[in-house]
């Protein structure tokens, strides 16, 4: 089944049909208009920086033959169909959708394909390792289910629904990430979506100065728990005391995974290779005795393992074996955050450089430990700790000071990272502190040897991903997930 017009109108809240709507299929959804083609519709939304209204013209040029908007530009070349009143008698692209705002209405349209489609939705949030577990999650489900997945991160109050807007007849399956900054926003993505399975991945002080405090954090997290049905699954990560909790206010019966043997799917005996990968042992419940599989996955890192325990749980509860699980956990087409590729003067550079929190610089540089080589860690500030900043930035400073031999830190607060990596007993020749991503370039560079491994962490507004497009060889920005 192919969105029309015909749908974005009943979609937006129109309420009589016209039957010359219906011929017009619509390509895809796009809310810039540089990359509008032919049959597409552009959904003008305002910006901090832009407006997208300013930009209607463009669209239609390029072969828009719909617009979502809630004010008319001047010299707009496109019939207005003013939602709210009835149609007029003769409608023919381009098409302007007038409605009272666009958000809502892009929302509100995304709420109504969902609802002509009967796919199980997996809904994934948590405060780290949201993107690697919806990759991996897709990559399992799709070896039996045709399965959509958000792409990137689209996990907010416009991805999501345009992700949704994707949906077909065909899809069996979607998995859908979930972002939070406060508390009401996942209610509000689970209202468009109507999860069926909930994956919590773990609970941390990341947005804690949005947030203000860690129960608002659990609060707005444990939404995603709260909106599943009675008939649905909650998959908890029992290692988290924040996230078992959840079980306590779930109504569908939850599903537990951990590294502990109370856990309905479980790990042990863990090994990482580094780059090579890791092995361990699955171990999974049923009722009076236990599956155990040995499984080596191209996965990076320890932390890995508990993305692999999602992705397996949401397969076993989809009902696939354990031979195409496994499978989906080898595919090396997820497109997992890490990237690594040969650096500057013959390093290896290991560039995770999407965002950062404290957990998760900690996973990066228990990654980094596992090296055999020279080991240079540059870490950016991490932002949105709220009162857990200077704490958080500590942490990390004393795990660099365990696996790094070299230490750049990028931006004032990552000066709380270099003074207990000292503090530690790190040498204070191996640390070293840049104002800004130019200046750690510049400095890497008179640092960096051939063999060196060397990781580039931090968050999106300290520019890391410059830092790392300039230390790899192949000088590319990283821009997925």
């Amino acid at each position: 089944m192919s969105l029309t017009l015909t749908d974005i109108y009943l979609g937006l809240g129109g309420r009589d049909v016209h039957p010359s709507l219906t011929a017009y299929p619509v390509s895809e959804f796009v809310i810039d208009s540089r990359q509008v083609a032919p049959g597409d519709c552009f959904i003008a939304l305002p910006g901090e920086r832009t407006d997208g209204h300013d930009y209607i013209a463009d669209a239609i040029a390029r072969g828009a033959i719909a617009i979502i908007a809630h004010r008319i530009p001047e010299g707009a070349r496109a019939q207005v169909v003013p939602i709210q009143q009835p149609a007029p008698a003769q409608i023919a692209p381009p098409v302007l959708f007038l409605v009272e705002d666009t958000l809502a209405g892009l929302q509100r349209l995304a709420a109504y394909w969902r609802a002509r489609h009967n796919p199980t939705v997996v809904g994934i949030t948590g405060s780290v390792g949201k993107t690697s577990t919806k990759e991996l999650t897709a990559a399992v489900l799709r070896q039996r289910y045709p399965t959509l997945w958000t792409p990137g991160n689209y996990n907010n109050e416009i991805g999501l629904p345009l992700s949704l807007l994707r949906l077909t007849d065909e899809h069996r399956y979607v998995v859908l990430e979930m972002g939070f900054y406060t508390e009401g926003e996942i209610a509000q993505l689970c209202d468009i979506a109507h999860p069926h399975i909930g994956v919590i991945t773990n609970i941390g002080p990341i947005h804690l100065e949005r947030a203000g405090s860690m129960e608002a954090i659990f609060r707005g997290k444990s939404e995603l728990i709260r909106a599943l049905p009675p008939d649905g699954r909650a998959i908890l990560n029992w290692d988290d005391a924040w996230v078992r909790k959840m079980a306590e206010i779930s109504p569908a019966p939850v599903f537990k995974y951990g590294f502990t043997p109370e856990a309905d799917l479980w790990a042990d005996a863990i090994e990482s290779y580094g780059l090579a990968g890791i092995r361990f042992r699955f171990h999974h419940r049923l009722g009076d005795h236990t599956e155990t599989y040995h499984v080596q996955l191209p996965l990076l890192g320890r932390h890995s393992v508990h993305t692999a325990l999602r992705a397996a749980a949401v397969g076993l509860i989809a009902g696939l074996a354990w031979e195409e699980i496994i499978r989906g956990l080898k595919d090396v087409n997820a497109r997992l955050r890490i990237d690594v590729a040969p650096g500057y003067n013959r390093s290896t550079l290991i560039d995770d450089t999407y965002n950062a929190s404290p957990p998760s610089t900690i996973a990066a540089l228990n990654l980094l430990e596992e090296m055999e080589g020279r080991r240079i860690a540059i870490l950016g500030d991490m932002l949105e700790l709220g009162d857990e900043e200077e704490k958080g930035h500590r942490l990390v400073g004393a795990r660099a000071a365990e696996t790094a031999d070299i230490l750049i830190t990028v931006g004032p607060r990552a000066h709380w990272i270099a003074e207990e990596a000292r503090f530690q007993g790190m040498p204070n020749a191996a640390v070293h502190e840049a104002e800004d991503a130019d200046a750690a370039i510049a400095l890497a560079k008179t640092l960096i040897q051939p063999g060196d491994f060397i990781l580039v962490k931090g968050s999106r507004a300290m520019r890391m991903d410059v830092i790392a497009a300039a230390l790899s060889v192949s000088r590319r920005l990283k821009t997925e997930d």
